[in-house]
């Protein structure tokens, strides 16, 4: 039997959440159930393995399992962006993997794009594109122009802007230049995570505000949570960065806290001042860098702090703290709007490997996961828990070899070695990349 020490304790701090309207939760668990499937973990892989499972063996009985509210861990908490081009120098340096990276983004994307027009889901889906911005002239030399030859090779669309080019698109100079992809989808993540929890098949249940406290496997594996019991056949991990609680990928994940902080809406005024663009997205070259987006609602969400996350908590005077230096990431970057303020700051908990592997598989006899996307959740967790779903079906896909090809997590050092080699390394990180701040 695996106790399950680590529980998700988000607080209520998700801007994303907090400007949607109110909604009521699933009933959570509340006695001893049994069922064909179970799905532990309602973020973007747990909900797309449920529904494709329901998809896939539409007489069976699926439960899926959430331990707070939907939306309301790292999948509602991401910067909203469903990304289908990877463009990390790693994954650049790697040109024959980047065609499978692709290939799994745009897989996981045209699903959610499927469940989005069927269910009307209101999330502001919209396919926008990215910029990948640099402040500094070193920062596009060094990332932007590889980044170009790379689609390039690859016979992708996109375009160069230079300062003047960019600030014309979405209102400042503060950035020397940046490459557009065409291929982004922008959305708000709480809204849609929200969304897809609401409109699965009929033969699944989900069970909010459910934490699992232990797992018992076997031919039927029992899972007890807070207030009930779960017997089932079969078993899909969603769990992210708690899945070593549950056995498995043990001293092979690496907790990473994202920190972002979203405005109020810009009156009219204010929009006239920053010109540009309506509904865009920009991504940083570096660690210290700085994600944006200026939503349809007319705010700007700055999400900057990146930094390693075990215990998977932060207070609020950290996040009293962040705030301030948000308004001042914000203030460089937007001089025309001096009496903009940020309404929201939280932070979500991602999931990431050393050797960017994938916890995908089978992990037993009749247990699966779909975790560790690295930081690309919204595509690369929604196909994860379908291939996941497939591959515990039996059904074929060819997008399965492209997932197992990249890998699984590889060992990490021993503590005290751990922490004090990620500390060292995003120290070193953010010190030499502070010039894209």
């Amino acid at each position: 039997m695996a106790n399950i020490n680590l529980l998700p304790q988000d607080d209520l701090t998700n801007g994303w959440n907090n400007i949607l309207p109110p909604r009521t939760p699933s009933s959570p668990l509340t006695e001893s159930v049994s069922t064909d499937w179970l799905v532990v973990g309602a973020g973007f892989a747990g909900l797309a393995a449920a529904r494709r499972l329901a998809e896939n063996r539409p007489s069976d009985h699926i439960i899926l399992l959430e331990a707070q509210v939907l939306a309301g861990a790292a999948s509602g908490r991401n910067a909203g962006f469903a990304i289908d081009l990877p463009h990390g120098r790693q994954l650049q340096d790697e040109l024959s993997v980047m065609p499978r990276h692709t290939r799994l983004g745009r897989g996981g994307m045209d699903y959610l794009q499927a469940q989005v027009d069927a269910h009307h889901i209101e999330c502001n889906w919209s396919l926008r594109g990215q910029y990948h911005g640099a402040v500094s002239g070193h920062g596009f030399t060094s990332e932007i122009e590889p980044f170009a030859k790379v689609l390039e090779q690859l016979g992708e669309p996109y375009r160069l802007l230079d300062r003047q080019q960019l600030a014309t698109e979405i209102g400042t100079s503060y950035y020397h230049g940046a490459l557009y992809a065409p291929g982004t989808i922008l959305m708000n993540p709480a809204a849609l995570v929200r969304g897809l929890g609401d409109s699965l098949p009929e033969n699944v249940t989900v069970y909010e505000n459910s934490p699992v406290i232990s797992v018992d496997y076997g031919d039927t594996i029992t899972l007890t949570t807070s207030a009930g019991q779960v017997r089932a056949s079969q078993l899909i991990l969603g769990t992210g960065i708690y899945t070593e609680d549950f056995g498995f990928y043990k001293r092979s994940l690496i907790p990473i806290a994202l920190s972002a902080s979203l405005s109020r809406s810009l009156t009219i005024d204010e929009q006239k001042a920053l010109g540009g663009q309506e509904d865009w997205g920009l991504t940083p070259v570096g660690m210290p860098g700085v994600t944006m987006r200026y939503t349809q609602d007319h705010r700007i969400l700055i999400r900057q702090q990146v930094e390693y996350g075990p215990g998977c908590r932060r207070s609020d005077a950290y996040h009293k703290r962040l705030r301030l230096v948000h308004q001042d990431r914000f203030r460089a970057r937007f001089p025309m709007l001096p009496e903009v303020t940020m309404e929201h700051t939280w932070t979500g908990f991602v999931c990431a490997s050393q050797n960017q592997g994938h916890g995908f598989g089978k992990v037993s006899k009749n247990v699966y996961s779909a975790i560790c996307q690295n930081g690309i959740g919204v595509s690369k967790g929604t196909i994860s828990g379908l291939l996941a779903a497939d591959l515990a079906c039996g059904r074929d896909n060819p997008l399965i070899p492209d997932l197992q090809s990249l890998g699984t997590p590889n060992q990490l050092p021993p503590q005290p070695f751990l922490d004090v080699g990620i500390r060292a390394n995003f120290a070193w990180r953010n010190w030499t990349g502070r010039a894209e701040k």
